[in-house]
């Protein structure tokens, strides 16, 4: 029997005949991973609400034919507690932990990157510093450019010309006019700065930010993600968008 530790963020849980769960966890050093924790639908189960999403926990497993079983569980934090009493955080929580899940394809892949960035995008969203949509969209680019993905923002993704014209997801952002493809969108050159500051990580320019370039900068980062991702993010549609004004 193999047993390793590591640390990492519950992504989801779903439930293995009577009593057990099976966790999936991003952690710092092996990757995702995916844990049967052996009786916590039992009431008197030891650890059952350390395993639960949005919490962080440090884990001992030993490794198993198909499935690595989870022996001891701690809370390093629980950020669920400053999300489930607040709507649309924790609807834009939901959707950070479904793209973790969906950008992270391989189990037992190291991804470090993605693991600090989830975490400190939970961190950012519980401390209500900033809106929460933004938050999101900040995470969705961010995350995107560490699997490889970001998206052409202050230059043509074709042909690298500054005189930008249009978004087009196909072409992988930003296009000038010789180069935009039929139906790219047009976006305000606001919500183009937004975009940028987002995956800056400058929230001045992202906090004084009008609500009209929020909402249209949320559907082109929503659109851009799911495209990339080959499928929806179902929690999106439970995602409160900032109104237009």
């Amino acid at each position: 029997m193999s047993l390793y530790r590591d640390d990492g963020i519950v992504l989801r849980t779903h439930k293995l005949g009577e009593a057990d769960r099976i966790v999936t966890v991003l952690t710092r050093r092996t990757g995702k991973i995916r844990g049967v924790a052996k009786g916590v639908r039992r009431t008197m189960s030891r650890f059952g609400a350390r395993l639960e999403p949005f919490t962080h926990v440090d884990l001992q497993l030993h490794t198993g034919r198909t499935l690595d079983v989870i022996t001891q569980a701690e809370t390093v934090r629980p950020y669920g507690e400053a999300l489930v009493a607040d709507y649309p955080r924790y609807t834009a929580g939901s959707a950070m932990l479904e793209t973790a899940d969906r950008l992270t394809l391989g189990e037992k892949e190291p991804a470090l990157r993605q693991f600090l960035l989830l975490v400190g995008g939970l961190r950012t969203l519980g401390s209500g510093e900033h809106e929460a949509r933004l938050v999101l969209d900040a995470y969705f680019l961010r995350s995107l450019a560490v699997a490889g993905y970001a998206p052409a923002l202050e230059s043509c993704a074709r042909c690298r010309a500054p005189a930008i014209r249009a978004f087009a997801i196909v072409a992988g952002g930003v296009v000038c006019g010789g180069c935009r493809p039929a139906g790219a969108a047009v976006p305000a050159g606001e919500t183009l700065a937004l975009m940028v500051a987002l995956l800056k990580g400058d929230w001045l320019t992202a906090d004084a930010s009008e609500g009209r370039h929020r909402a249209e900068c949320s559907g082109l980062v929503a659109a851009y993600l799911q495209w990339h991702l080959e499928h929806g993010i179902r929690s999106l549609r439970h995602v409160e968008r900032e109104p237009a004004s």
